[in-house]
């Protein structure tokens, strides 16, 4: 009879042990799979915002070149200039470009700097709670 009950006790620690570790790994597949969700949507985000960037910087250029090239005739005629140097219209807006060209790449570089990664926050949230409530002596009142 303790032979019988020594194997029942060790059945059913093996069922329990096994039962954990099912969970475990059951646990562990739905974090990587909040992980992989969570940064999918931030990249699919991501990438339309920078294919409607993409778009509206092609219009913009379109027309900035027309502007520019407007702006440059009016600055020829302004300007004291001989009747044919018009080329000092061009070399003014150039300039003037290339001043505010300097100031852009700056400001980018900076706000490219603080820029985060998109890092799986809520997957990251989860296994934290995850890691308190194995580590915890009263589980149930961890969550």
């Amino acid at each position: 009879m303790a032979a019988t009950t020594d194997n029942n006790s060790q059945a059913n620690i093996i069922a329990a042990i096994n039962e954990v570790s099912d969970k475990a790994q059951l646990l562990v597949r739905e974090e990587i799979e909040l992980a992989k969700a969570e940064v999918t949507a931030k990249l699919q985000t991501l990438a339309r915002g920078l294919a409607v960037g993409v778009a509206a910087g092609i219009f913009v250029i379109a027309g900035l070149v027309l502007f520019l090239h407007g702006l440059s005739w009016l600055a020829y005629w302004l300007l004291p200039v001989p009747t044919y140097a018009y080329f000092w219209g061009f070399f003014l807006i150039a300039g003037i470009l290339f001043v505010v060209g300097g100031i852009a790449g700056y400001l980018a570089a900076r706000w490219l700097k603080s820029v985060q990664s998109p890092t799986p926050e809520m997957a990251l949230e989860e296994a934290k709670l995850i890691r308190e409530t194995v580590k915890s002596s009263d589980p149930e009142t961890t969550i």
